[in-house]
């Protein structure tokens, strides 16, 4: 039974937008709300608190034993019954697994769920072959601990919470190796994951997440924004503390995701913004046909010689919801400051209209 086959059966003047309980659940509620749409909020049982607080945006919550459970086909009948179109996010990949999704989710999924598992750095078609295929600088990648002649970020998850990064910041071999022994005697991490772990260059220069939507149907990517990241336990360590006092103090620092800030840039460097956002675009389309549908950001930093380089991607709705009231850059558009699930929601609001949802969903 293929997707279009589904589609078929679907009722498109009640077409449902569906997301896991997770990550940026909340902006893609929103945003389906704001243009008229039936909404399903998937829980995992003891997480659904924040969806039922925010009552408006889930018009139905579908509380589950497990995420993965959503694959029961008893689960995934009660999705389709309701015409449901399934928004991704990083938790919909953790939870539910790139094979699950690819191979067993009988659902239409927005965006192109065949492009996701380039986010995983093992892989040989992975982020840092499309940034290379797109001529997009990257950071230096470390082939063997022992090359490490400067400041480089090990990127590592945690052991006992796999969708959490346990990232730290070395300056030689000598300190990866005593760094590294800390973390597995703390049981933060492991030696397998250790073994498996990428080691990049640590990049000097202001960070900025730059946000992209590609329309299939406009044929046109779009700058929706930028943000940044709060992490723990970094920011308020780091910014709070003299340096005198932070020497003192024997504490591992981490870069645990936990809030974002707006931010904007200099309209001067808004066209190499554009540029590496198109280039990386067309890329994805020749990789991984049909190529990148809806939402992706380029994770970058920008360095003192204003060049822009790309260390992190992602390939579904980034999270992150202060875009909706923040970005200068869609109000510059449309005429109104609004996120990224409120695109996605006005992109699939406009293919029903021209009866093309299927060139929105895989």
């Amino acid at each position: 039974m293929s997707i279009y086959n589904i589609l078929d059966n679907y009722d498109f003047k009640n077409i449902t937008i569906g997301v896991l309980g997770s990550h940026s659940a909340l902006e893609i509620l929103d945003g389906a709300k704001e243009e008229g749409f039936r909404t399903l909020c998937i829980c995992q049982k003891g997480r659904e608190l924040p969806y039922q607080k925010f009552k408006r945006l889930s018009d139905d919550i579908l509380i589950l034993d497990s995420f993965s459970d959503l694959l029961n086909n008893e689960n995934q009948q009660k999705l389709r019954d309701q015409s449901t179109v399934i928004v991704p996010h990083r938790s919909f990949v953790v939870y539910l697994g790139i094979d699950n999704i690819e191979n067993k989710l009988k659902v239409p999924v927005f965006g192109n769920r065949y492009i996701l598992k380039a986010e995983d750095r093992q892989l040989p078609k992975n982020q840092y072959h499309l940034l290379r295929e797109s001529n997009i600088a990257l950071p230096r990648i470390y082939k063997s601990p022992s090359e490490i002649d400067g400041p480089s970020i090990v990127k590592i998850q945690e052991a006992k919470r796999n969708l959490e990064r346990a990232f730290f910041i070395v300056t030689s071999y000598n300190d990866y190796k005593a760094k590294s022994q800390i973390r597995i005697k703390s049981g933060m991490i492991n030696e397998t994951d250790l073994k498996n772990s990428i080691i990049e260059q640590y990049l000097i220069g202001t960070y900025f997440n730059f946000n992209y939507f590609y329309s299939p149907l406009d044929n046109e990517v779009e700058f929706l924004g930028i943000e940044r990241r709060l992490q723990s336990n970094i920011h308020d360590f780091t910014t709070s503390i003299p340096a005198k006092n932070q020497l003192e103090m024997e504490i591992e620092l981490q870069n645990i995701e936990v809030g974002h800030t707006p931010a904007s840039i200099r309209e001067s460097l808004l066209e190499k913004v554009f540029e590496v956002g198109d280039k990386f675009a067309k890329t994805c389309l020749k990789e991984y046909p049909p190529g990148i549908i809806g939402p992706y950001s380029l994770q970058s930093v920008v360095t003192v010689d204003l060049d822009i380089i790309v260390y992190d991607v992602s390939l579904r709705v980034p999270g992150n919801p202060i875009l909706a009231t923040t970005s200068p850059y869609t109000r510059y558009k449309y005429g109104e400051t609004f996120g990224v699930g409120r695109r996605i929601a006005i992109e699939i609001k406009k293919s029903l209209k021209q009866s093309n949802l299927a060139k929105l969903v895989t």
